[in-house]
């Protein structure tokens, strides 16, 4: 059995998989998915698991340089605004509108979908290098 954080078999082999720039999202349950970007199915149930639960998980094994956010996020839900960024610390964000943010899950290796029920709960996380 695996020793780590990440338990989840697709999300270990996709973050095993990223290069350098490479994007995985991680949305909430109404994020939609387009066609032939791998979904990665976690919801269990509504907040089961949560969009912040996941991240927090994400990040202890993923190396991240920047993220995309919803701009719509900063009004509509500013708690999950705070904890992702409490989350990145230091990581740039980048805001676009929740159209082009949609767009550019196109070219991501994955789609994370969560539990999550709170608007605006979905980020672009853009792979970095350990050297």
């Amino acid at each position: 059995m695996k020793k780590g954080i990440v338990l989840n078999a697709d999300i270990v082999e996709v973050i095993a998989k990223m290069g350098h720039m490479d994007e995985i999202v991680i949305g909430d349950a109404g994020l939609p998915i387009p066609e032939g970007v791998r979904r990665i199915d976690i919801a269990l149930k509504a907040g089961t698991p949560s969009f912040v639960e996941t991240l927090e998980t994400l990040m202890s094994e993923f190396i991240c340089e920047g993220a995309i956010l919803a701009k719509e996020i900063q009004t509509i839900n500013p708690t999950t605004e705070l904890a992702i960024k409490a989350l990145l610390k230091d990581i740039p964000i980048t805001y676009v509108n929740h159209e082009d943010f949609k767009k550019q899950t196109k070219s991501a290796k994955a789609i994370i979908r969560t539990g999550e029920c709170s608007p605006y709960a979905n980020i672009i996380l853009r792979s970095g290098v350990f050297f």
